[in-house]
């Protein structure tokens, strides 16, 4: 209607005019509602063909949409584990912190493997204990089998120097058993060298692995403990979490609640635009956006990413081919838009549905002296009727309320 009555301006208005004091023609008399085609068939034809030139580049070169919506993330409230709910820490709605503790599930398997893991390393610890004792009791029976080897070795050596001096002085045969008695106590004295050794060996390497083995199984306990305490990985607000003590969590089928994380859907704006825009639609584009969660309100914005795909093209691999005919609705072009001031998105509810204007700027390519006059002059009216879209936006925030409240029958 806007675009009418402006295009009415340069077309049927002066016709009028030429035709009411320059013929001479008197509204009501030669121009009657019966002959107004007639007396004023150009300006009308002109004004028709106007209107719908200006329209088409308004829309084409300053885009417009009604969808628009301030898209956020939850983070789903899952355990790492399955188990019954012991405890619940917050309400139905509820701010947390990082950290927060949110509900608990019953620990008494983790707790008993958690003690399991703790007396093993007990364990461990009194048999390092008994090992020090066994290296000192093989160190003792080293000394003495020592002792008797020398004693032994001693005895053979005087006999057999007595043999060498004086034959037959001693008899052969305690000769022989003392040699017999030196080789069963040097087996002995290697037999308590091996006794320490192994001694030593288990205390420096065996039970220290055994121990490292127990600390990472009581690790392990650790860990399996405190996946029982669900706790919030972000900052921000619970809310509708109904779980109660009793009920049954699993992470593959059932979610204990959802997470809305702090600053959640105040950041960018998401709106889809018609897939004709799709070359116009520029990053650094200037927009405008009035959401319906902050009525009468204009929010200055700017294009700061424009998606290269179109989501409705999309499909997932299977057994049956794809039949282009189903793909009805064609799907738009995804743009990103962020509010030029700081708190620009201040008021707007998460998630509001939102009217978006995006404007075509030519400035710097006319400041540039790149282009012909004609051309400047067709791009100085490309610029200029931004403002009649500009308009349009500020009449749908001002009756967006009532259209809301009084027309749509709530």
């Amino acid at each position: 209607m806007l675009e009418l009555l402006l295009c009415s301006l340069l077309t049927i208005f002066p016709d009028y005019l030429y035709r009411r004091y320059r013929q001479g023609k008197r509204l009501g008399h030669e121009i009657t509602l019966y002959s107004v085609w007639f007396e004023l068939r150009f300006g009308i034809i002109s004004c028709l063909m106007l209107t719908v030139a200006l329209i088409t580049m308004i829309f084409y070169y300053h885009p417009s949409t009604t969808s628009a919506t301030l898209y956020y993330r939850t983070v789903p409230i899952v355990p790492e584990v399955a188990g019954r709910v012991a405890e619940v820490n917050i309400d139905v709605s509820a701010s947390v912190k990082q950290g927060d503790v949110l509900f608990r599930l019953d620990s008494a398997k983790q707790k008993a493997a958690l003690e399991t893991a703790k007396r093993k390393i007990a364990e461990v610890d009194a048999a390092m204990l008994s090992a020090e004792a066994d290296i000192l009791k093989a160190e003792g029976q080293l000394q003495e089998a020592k002792g008797a080897l020398q004693q032994a070795q001693d005895e053979l050596n005087t006999k057999s120097e007595l043999q060498k001096r004086n034959p037959g002085i001693v008899p052969q045969r305690d000769i022989e058993k003392l040699t017999v008695t030196v080789a069963g106590r040097q087996g002995s004295l290697d037999a308590a060298t091996a006794s320490k050794q192994s001694a030593t060996t288990r205390l420096s390497a065996l039970l220290p692995a055994e121990k490292s083995s127990a600390e990472a199984a009581l690790a392990e306990a650790q860990v399996d403990l405190d996946k029982t305490f669900i706790r919030a990985g972000v900052d921000g607000r619970v809310e509708q979490f109904g779980l109660r003590p009793g009920d049954i969590v699993n992470p593959m089928v059932r979610s204990a609640g959802v997470l809305i994380p702090e600053g959640a859907g105040r950041r960018a704006l998401s709106a889809g635009f018609g897939q004709i825009e799709a070359q116009v639609m520029k990053v650094g584009m200037v927009a405008e956006a009035t959401c319906i969660s902050k009525p009468w309100t204009i929010i200055p914005m700017v294009v700061t990413n424009v998606q290269d795909y179109i989501a409705a093209g999309q499909f997932r691999g299977g057994e049956q081919l794809i039949e282009a005919q189903n793909t009805v609705r064609p799907g738009t072009i995804l743009v990103f838009m962020e509010p030029i001031y700081k708190g620009g998105l201040e008021g707007v509810t998460p998630g509001s549905s939102c009217i978006a204007n995006a404007y075509t700027s030519n400035h710097e390519l006319i400041s540039s002296g790149k282009v012909g006059s004609f051309k400047s002059f067709a791009l100085h009216v490309v610029d200029a009727t931004g403002l009649v879209h500009a308009m349009l936006l500020r009449i749908q925030a001002l009756l967006l309320p009532i259209k809301t409240l009084v027309l749509s029958g709530h």
